[in-house]
């Protein structure tokens, strides 16, 4: 059983890998949008009132790069983990890395753009009970923040670096193989499209562009090409949706393109 959410960068993380070692699972949708995550019943099976939640075999796993891990233990049958210690090890220091650094950073540059104009139309009440809902306080406050002033807040400068320097490490990582940690896909991979994609969905393109960043670029494009993607992204991802989120983009990107450069150049 799946606890998930669409757009969720952790969820699809999780259902790509289900999808590559073709696992089928139930199911569970979480509406982020309306603060499901925040009721009693899912908070008793994820007390940090996120998504993905995993339960096998009775047993329930939370956080998404755990989850990731836990699958290819669970399943070795179809493995995707890269081959050598050494890559497992460059692997989990890509997890690491995600976890640390770029996962922070995406509901900023995310909440910043993307859904903001539909939360500052939700009833003052509603906007509040979710935003108290997030259990602790400095994210509160962030996303508070975050949705008040968008890319003028105070973090989305930094917020946004981070995304810039994770790209330009895997520029870097790409330069000598096609996947991040070896010849073909593993954890790392699955770990970082949802978070480059995020830039797509929000009409940063020209950060992953090939003029900009053309590894990965064509990193981006082979994701695309996998069965995977369309069972675990494009199935999850209503168009109208995407329409949403990049006429918000594209309506700043002026201002995002300053920001970008002004957050490189620091």
């Amino acid at each position: 059983d799946l606890y998930h959410f669409g757009f969720s960068t952790c969820s699809q993380k999780v259902r790509l890998v289900l999808a590559e070692k073709a696992l089928d699972f139930e199911s569970h949708e979480v509406n982020l949008m309306i603060g499901e995550q925040h009721q009693p019943a899912y908070v008793e099976l994820n007390p940090n009132h996120v998504v993905p939640t995993l339960v096998h075999d009775g047993q329930v796993y939370i956080e998404s790069n755990l989850i990731i891990r836990y699958l290819d233990d669970a399943f070795p049958e179809t493995s995707f983990q890269p081959d050598s210690a050494r890559d497992r090890y460059e692997s989990n220091l890509w997890l690491k890395r995600t976890d640390e650094e770029l996962h922070p950073a995406a509901p900023i540059v995310t909440f910043a753009v993307g859904p903001r104009n539909l939360l500052l139309e939700q009833p003052e009440e509603m906007r509040e009970a979710n935003i108290n809902g997030i259990p602790d306080p400095d994210a509160r406050e962030t996303r508070r923040n975050v949705i008040e002033h968008g890319v003028h807040a105070s973090e989305f400068g930094a917020a946004l670096g981070v995304f810039i320097s994770y790209l330009e490490a895997m520029e870097s990582a790409l330069a000598t193989r096609p996947w991040l940690c070896g010849e073909e896909p593993g954890p790392a991979d699955a770990a970082a499209l949802p978070y480059v994609l995020r830039l797509e969905h929000l009409a940063m393109d020209p950060l992953i562009s090939k003029p900009k960043q053309p590894r990965v670029a064509d990193w981006l494009s082979r994701w695309k090409a996998r069965p995977s993607y369309a069972t675990a992204v494009d199935a999850w991802t209503p168009p109208l949706a995407v329409e949403m989120l990049r006429k918000n983009g594209e309506a700043l990107w002026p201002e995002i393109e300053r920001i970008a450069a002004s957050s490189a150049a620091g």
